[in-house]
């Protein structure tokens, strides 16, 4: 089994916020892609042959013999948070003395996001994943966020030469990815897997997500809810699909149940349809880069402000301080949930963590950075104990933490983390938790039935 301590990763996170001395030490080391720069000629490793992925890094003494890489979206409003996410994984390897048990290891980001857009790109996902498995140096990749991109990557990593290769998510909360649902319409997970199971993650899926909104919705006297999902995203209407089955269970009632267009340019007409229907909580399964914003500017237009009669509720792809920055006053109030321990809840190496993350950021810390960084440990524990690509997989799958940096859990053979908290907060200058929630394993099926 693989095992993590807390307290040997607080050692190296200790040491290592000694060495570091002055946060401004560090931020002069970031580059676009964050710390340092290093070239793949000094480190002994062939970097990833795509014009998506920046530079390979590595600070090690002697030449490194492995490669792990991010696949995240750097542009778009989802690029502060995987910029953290990127610098999270770097002050692990620094941590570590950028090394898995006696294998040197290096790290290149990888971005995954349309220019254009920002958002995912299944071209560009595809692109990404041919070229990881390509690359006999990459034993692992630390991805994705969006599920969709996922989704793609999966089944192509497990074809690799050399027995696949690993990938763990610090994001992904589809419940398709890893346990059947009558959302998976082809033949997920099942279907992702045709040679072999190479995919876990570190956050709790929607189901967890769905079951501890509803939970707070009935908590909070919300008896009437209508549910909106971004059209045309599978794992938007899978979110809203899980809230929908929880609710039930709960005896919430869900007065409505629709897609808004992402392409839009007024929602005002949809809010009126909405309040036709009486609610007295409105849930927004979607993204903030899906016209989030717009949508939260004209339900407050329509239904009044989040404070008041009609609430607003949305899972994580809100709850990104972007959602407040373009939404402006319109996102207070609003609440939003995340799978897993938002970064002020963390403790131990977890805290410690944040503390030097909040160093580099200057600011707040986004939630998937942590993850981010208990998921580049989950992948060194894996090369650790693992010499091919083949047993790197194997070594994943059996993986048990023990007061590691988001807590203690094991990955089960499905591929999720044992534990499932899911946090709420309210949106304020930045989101502020105001509630941990566990929801039963009762109303976890529940939810994941939809």
């Amino acid at each position: 089994m693989v095992s993590r301590s807390g307290p040997g990763y607080a050692h190296h996170l200790s040491r290592f916020a000694q060495t570091l001395g002055l946060a401004g030490v560090l931020v002069a080391c970031l580059t676009v892609f964050g710390l340092g720069g290093g070239q793949a000629a000094q480190t002994g490793v062939t970097a990833v042959a795509s014009a998506a992925c920046g530079p390979v890094q590595y600070e090690g003494s002697a030449r490194a013999q492995a490669l792990i890489v991010s696949d995240l979206p750097l542009r778009g409003a989802s690029s502060k948070r995987s910029q953290q996410m990127n610098d999270a994984i770097r002050l692990v390897l620094r941590a570590a003395g950028w090394r898995a048990g006696k294998r040197r290891v290096a790290f290149q980001p990888c971005d995954d996001s349309d220019p254009a857009t920002g958002l995912w790109s299944k071209s560009i996902c595809q692109a990404n994943a041919t070229a990881y498995a390509a690359d006999p140096s990459v034993l692992g990749v630390v991805g994705t966020y969006n599920s969709g991109c996922a989704e793609v990557i999966i089944p192509l990593l497990g074809d690799a030469p050399g027995g696949g290769v690993a990938m763990v998510s610090p994001g992904n909360t589809l419940v398709c990815l890893t346990q059947p649902s009558p959302e998976c319409n082809g033949g997920e997970p099942s279907s992702l897997y045709p040679r072999r199971h190479n995919y876990a993650r570190v956050v709790p899926n929607d189901a967890y997500q769905g079951a501890g909104l509803a939970v707070f919705a009935k908590q909070r006297g919300l008896r009437r809810m209508y549910v909106l999902y971004a059209g045309g995203d599978p794992t938007s209407l899978g979110q809203a699909r899980t809230f929908r089955g929880a609710a039930r269970k709960l005896h919430v009632k869900i007065v409505g149940f629709s897609a808004w267009d992402v392409s839009a340019s007024s929602y005002v007409a949809l809010m009126r349809r909405v309040a036709r229907t009486s609610p007295n909580g409105v849930l927004l399964a979607g993204l903030t880069e899906e016209n989030g914003a717009l949508l939260i500017k004209h339900k407050v237009a329509v239904l009044g402000r989040n404070k008041g009669k009609v609430k607003l509720l949305a899972p994580d792809g809100f709850a990104q301080q972007s959602t407040i920055d373009l939404a402006g006053s319109a996102a207070r109030g609003m609440f939003t949930s995340v799978p897993g321990r938002v970064p002020q809840n963390l403790s131990g190496p977890g805290r410690r963590l944040v503390s030097e993350l909040r160093k580099v950021a200057g600011g707040t810390v986004e939630l998937y950075a942590p993850y981010a960084g208990q998921a580049a440990e989950v992948l060194l524990d894996a090369i650790a104990r693992g010499g091919s690509r083949a047993s790197v997989i194997a070594a994943m799958l059996k993986t048990r933490i023990r007061d590691g940096i988001t807590g203690s859990f094991s990955i089960l053979p499905s591929g999720d983390p044992s534990v499932g908290p899911i946090t709420v907060s309210v949106a304020r200058k930045s989101f502020v938790p105001v509630r941990e929630l566990h929801p039963g394993a009762g109303l976890v099926r529940a939810a994941r039935h939809g």
